[in-house]
């Protein structure tokens, strides 16, 4: 059932700019939060505005920087959703675009974290009664970390709507994961373009090895020779998983190589990406804010694409309020 009362949009300050695009596309307007720091990194955030038998959303991605670290960031989300819990919002729900501590899921080594059922675990503690998030490095072990409703949303329809504009017509596309555990990834992304290209679409990968934290490249699964390839991936950290990628593919025939990945938590990792000289350009969306579009304005190296999430989140808020489902966009873009 829609809402009756006018909910409530909050963002935490150094979300402000992706907020400001969700409510835009949501038809809404972003709430009044007081936020003041203290001497040693202590603050105080406070609703300026009734959120008594309301639904509340907070906006805030938990990729940090130097300004504030991802710990700091899910602390504020914990006490801003625990704080509109005291003060008697009926809804309490986290739309995190870009989700921290998602890759140690499960354990590889004896006394291992898992570092994605203690967020989850804080979140619903914290009040958290609903989470919307974005291409998550393993949804599988997202849901069975969280006891509440979990939604994923994906950049891969808006990723293959940007390069069903851009590639070369008529030559051959390969979509390539660059390890075993992105096939699941880099098969949907495969579907969702070839249905919009209308033609084949062939599918590789790269086997990976890890051993004491040291990557290793194996071999290509694969037809990549004369073809354009696009490696898609989650997450670019360091860059480096890409970029060798990348070159395996040139070494191997490829006429271009794109990369696509929703997630560049570190800038460092998108200017790698655009100074090797392996790759033809770079796709990334804006789900950790406004970092990869700084990359760009440097203006040098590959080029570089930035596919903002606003409307796809702020599609999803205004779905959910309406009691329309999500699922038309896993499917396509734009709706």
């Amino acid at each position: 059932m829609p809402e009756i009362a006018e909910p409530r949009l909050f963002t935490l300050s150094e979300s402000h700019e992706l907020a400001a695009s969700i409510a835009a596309s949501a038809a809404l307007r972003l709430a009044q939060l007081e936020e003041r720091r203290f001497e040693g990194g202590e603050f105080k955030l406070r609703p300026l505005e009734s959120v008594r038998d309301r639904a509340t959303f907070v906006v805030e991605s938990l990729a940090g920087d130097a300004a504030v670290p991802t710990a700091e960031r899910l602390v504020r989300l914990l006490f801003l959703v625990s704080c509109l819990k005291d003060g008697g919002a009926t809804r309490r729900v986290a739309l995190v675009p870009y989700l921290a501590y998602a890759r140690k899921e499960r354990r590889t080594q004896l006394r291992d974290p898992v570092n994605t059922r203690y967020v989850a675990q804080l979140l619903e503690a914290a009040g958290v009664d609903r989470l919307i998030a974005l291409d998550v490095h393993n949804p599988a072990a997202l849901d069975n970390s969280f006891r509440i409703p979990v939604d994923h949303l994906s950049a891969l329809p808006m990723m293959a709507d940007h390069f069903s504009r851009q590639l070369t017509a008529g030559r051959p596309l390969t979509v390539l994961s660059p390890d075993v555990g992105g096939i699941k990834r880099a098969q949907l992304f495969r579907e969702l373009l070839q249905r919009r290209l209308d033609r084949e679409v062939e599918m590789a990968f790269i086997e990976k090895r890890r051993a004491l934290d040291v990557v290793e490249t194996g071999a290509l699964a694969g037809d990549v020779s004369h073809r354009d390839v696009i490696v898609i991936d989650d997450l670019c950290a360091s860059g480096g998983t890409l970029i060798r990628a990348a070159e395996l593919c040139r070494r191997s025939g490829a006429a271009a190589v794109h990369a696509a990945v929703t997630h560049g938590p570190l800038a460092s990792g998108i200017a790698a990406l655009l100074s090797a000289g392996s790759l033809t350009s770079v796709v990334v969306t804006d789900s950790v804010g406004p970092g990869p579009a700084a990359v760009r304005a440097s203006g040098k190296g590959t080029p570089l694409s930035v596919l903002g999430v606003g409307p796809l989140f702020g599609q999803a808020l205004r779905r959910m309020l309406d009691g329309r489902p999500l699922a038309p966009l896993l499917e396509d873009w734009p709706v």
